[in-house]
């Protein structure tokens, strides 16, 4: 969706001075144009229908109804896209993580005090986010989560070919899992995470978010998966049963191996594709230190993070999907994968599970390694 005209927002925040701050910010930009204001969610709910706001950027903690209810309530056909401002207190972080699930698209960092040329630059980054958010097509909450059995959607063939890989130490110990996601990312992993069996390949992930909420994050997928999920540290060792994210803030993470282990690290660097942690970054690191022994899913984000890094984990014969365009949130960074046959294929998100299980050992097919490698040269040529 591109708008003709100024991105109407409601502001929603029951600290008069965030409220202020958000309005002469976004008041700054001709993108925006601010609606409206509101102390209280029961407020906002009555402006809403008069108003019409594109977007809202909702507090997670206020009086009588907070964030997340606020978001519950919502109907389908009122679902507006909303942006989480919020303090990445440990108590706030874990709420902003319920509200994501719940169907915020985005979470900002509150703006906090500090020198008049810092707030200009957090406001051009929050002012940035939020014209991207007013873009997103639906805000869906996360669906119920179903067990492996219930769901089917993880096929007995995987799980037996997981444990006889496992037993006799041939195939999963050294096979790694690479997962990257932005927008909507939060509703995704937490539905996919999940179906994945307790003995599966190490899985390492960017999922893109401010630093302070990440651990909340992982705290949270940790107790709804099978496999154990960790915020990384740098040295973490890659090993299968557990899932690394990496950690919201300055840094890249990237896989490193060391003798005969994989271990993530922490490393420093500029913003690639205006993100830190990157998609490609990892993917990349993947690519070179893996080799083939690698499936990588690319899902929901707005973006191109992760396309190329995808596609070169593909061309050293790689595993490589990308989640449909029904099924994501914002259909950017996958749609940029497939555009440049980083992807083998487009698969919705319930099936991508199944499809990376099912991938573990068994390399590409030789006419489509050949149609890829055709098409990476058609491409050097245009």
């Amino acid at each position: 969706m591109s708008f003709a005209r100024p991105i109407r927002v409601l502001i929603v925040d029951d600290s008069a001075m965030i409220r202020k701050v958000l309005h002469m910010g976004l008041s700054e930009d001709s993108r925006f144009d601010v609606v409206g204001t509101a102390a209280r969610a029961s407020i906002a709910e009555e402006m809403i229908k008069s108003l019409k706001p594109d977007v809202i950027t909702l507090d997670i903690e206020m009086p009588k109804m907070n964030g997340i209810d606020f978001l519950l309530s919502r109907s389908e056909d009122q679902k507006i896209p909303t942006v989480i401002i919020s303090s990445h207190t440990p108590h706030e972080a874990s709420l902003t993580i319920k509200a994501l699930e719940a169907g915020a698209v985005d979470v900002i960092e509150k703006p906090a005090g500090g020198t008049a040329q810092n707030l200009k630059s957090i406001m051009i980054d929050i002012r940035n986010r939020i014209a991207q958010a007013a873009n997103v097509k639906g805000t869906p909450a996360l669906a119920p989560r179903q067990s492996v059995a219930q769901s089917g959607t993880i096929r007995s063939l995987s799980a037996k070919r997981t444990e006889a890989a496992m037993s006799t130490g041939v195939i999963e110990r050294d096979w790694l899992f690479a997962i990257g996601a932005s927008t909507g990312g939060v509703q995704a992993l937490a539905t996919v995470l999940p179906m994945f069996p307790r003995e599966a390949p190490g899985i390492v992930i960017v999922q893109h978010m401010p630093g302070g909420f990440t651990k909340s994050f992982a705290d949270r997928l940790d107790s709804i998966c099978q496999m154990s999920v960790k915020e990384a540290e740098h040295g973490d060792e890659i090993r299968a049963g557990q899932v690394l994210l990496a950690p919201g803030g300055d840094l890249h993470m990237v896989v490193r191996k060391t003798q005969s282990t994989f271990r993530v690290h922490l490393i420093e660097g500029d913003p690639v594709c205006f993100s830190r942690p990157s998609v490609d970054v990892l993917f990349e690191s993947v690519a070179r230190e893996v080799g083939p022994k690698v499936t990588a899913a690319l899902l929901t984000g707005m973006g191109k993070d992760g396309a190329q890094g995808m596609r070169k984990i593909r061309e050293g014969q790689g595993r490589t999907f990308a989640q449909d365009e029904a099924s994501c949130t914002v259909f950017g960074m996958p749609r940029a994968a497939h555009e440049v046959n980083a992807s083998e294929k487009l698969i919705t998100l319930n099936d991508i599970p199944a499809a990376m299980m099912d991938s573990i050992g068994r390399m590409p097919r030789k006419n489509d390694t050949v149609s890829q490698k055709i098409s990476s040269l058609l491409r050097q040529k245009i």
